[in-house]
């Protein structure tokens, strides 16, 4: 059990990194170390929801929308 835990973690978090990578790719080289932390500050709240939006991809489904 502990082994599935551990790899459970383990995947979530190279996904976290996959998602943040195009920030610092874009930032790394160009901007200074606040404007690095401020942009991944920025992408840290869609980066921790990877899986939502994985499994929104691929099963096709959109966000529900209001309808009146």
């Amino acid at each position: 059990m502990r082994v599935l835990i551990a790899l459970i973690v383990i995947v979530y978090l190279i996904g976290v990194g996959v998602a943040l990578a195009p920030t610092f790719q874009s930032k790394w080289s160009t901007a200074t170390a606040a404007e690095l932390t401020s942009s991944v500050g920025q992408a840290l709240p869609s980066a921790f929801a990877w899986p939502v939006s994985a499994y929104h991809s691929f099963a096709d489904k959109e966000t529900p929308q209001n309808t009146k």
